[in-house]
């Protein structure tokens, strides 16, 4: 257990950098201490620590990975943990040099995510039937229907969309001020759909649910308490049971691939999903691509094959 302490150690530092100067949420901090477990584990029983692992153990690490069926973009997440890890520890003079430098990303990772089509939104968006006719499910209804058309139309995360606040809220200026991963705060606008569908939630919906107590969270469940990760999962899980099956996430991904196929640059896309590097965007390039070549050869006059000139013909005869 001995060897294991420095390990634990450069661990801790580094966790602790990531909560109190970088900022991040539990969540995101609790993401990189699995990955770096899972490595260190990996690195122990090679008898290797982490100061002075090298770049073939590092690749050995993610090959290994891939041959037990962890899918790509998992691997490029963990790679992505290691590259932040080993670039504190250059700054802050623990190693000399990063093992992670020149390896290349997984090709697999650029798999587009999984997401909806257009028809098979609208279904979901419509949100889940009800058995009851009661006030208290068509409030409920409301609310859901609401939640929904704003995953769709921001592109949120689930902690987003329930860390919404009224005084996030700028329905009169078409957007949403929501705060992201590391308390970032973005722009998010909000088509005119989604604008009058949350506008007859706060009208209808929300001050049934509230019953006269205060909350300052847009997104309510009964008696103002605040609405759980789970339960947005059940309400999208619900609402997609007549379609093919849904998650958050995949309404996330929809609105972007849906932007991006309607000629949507990637940088404004980044913007919307909250992405700090671009690089995380670029899962949806190809998606650009074909929509460029398509928009090529539609308007562009030497696109299409030529016809040989009349010329040319008797040439040939």
């Amino acid at each position: 257990m001995q060897s294991a302490n420095p390990n634990l150690r450069l661990l801790s530092s580094f966790l602790d950098y990531l909560k109190v100067e970088k900022g991040l949420a539990p969540l995101s901090v609790a993401a990189y201490r699995s990955d770096l477990e899972q490595y260190a584990g990996y690195l122990l029983k090679r008898k290797r620590g982490l100061r002075d692992a090298r770049r073939q153990e590092v690749r050995d690490f993610l090959n290994s990975l891939l041959s037990n069926g962890v899918d790509g973009r998992s691997v490029a997440r963990k790679l992505s943990a290691l590259r932040h890890f080993y670039k504190y520890l250059l700054l802050d003079r623990f190693i000399s040099a990063d093992p992670t430098l020149n390896i290349d990303t997984p090709r697999q990772w650029k798999v587009l995510p999984k997401s909806l089509a257009i028809d098979e939104v609208e279904t979901v968006l419509h949100g889940p039937a009800r058995s009851k006719d009661d006030r208290l499910s068509q409030t409920l209804a409301g609310r859901d229907r609401a939640m929904l058309e704003v995953f769709y139309a921001g592109a949120l995360r689930v902690s987003e969309i329930v860390n919404l606040k009224l005084e996030d809220l700028k329905l009169e200026l078409g957007y949403v001020l929501v705060r992201g991963k590391g308390d970032k705060e973005r722009i998010v606008p909000l088509g005119r759909t989604a604008q009058e569908i949350v506008q007859e939630y706060l009208r209808n919906a929300r001050p049934v649910l509230a019953a006269g107590k205060s909350s300052p969270f847009l997104f309510i469940a009964r008696g103002a308490k605040g609405i759980t990760r789970q339960r947005v999962w059940q309400m999208v899980n619900a609402a997609s049971a007549h379609s093919r099956h849904a998650s958050p996430h995949m309404l996330r991904h929809s609105c972007a691939t849906h932007m991006v196929e309607n000629g949507a640059d990637l940088r404004t896309v980044q913007t919307i999903l909250g992405h700090a590097d671009i690089s995380t965007t670029q899962v949806y390039t190809h998606l650009a691509l074909d929509r460029l070549n398509k928009v090529y050869r539609q308007h562009h006059p030497r696109s299409k094959q030529r016809k040989a000139s009349p010329s040319a013909a008797k040439t040939a005869l």
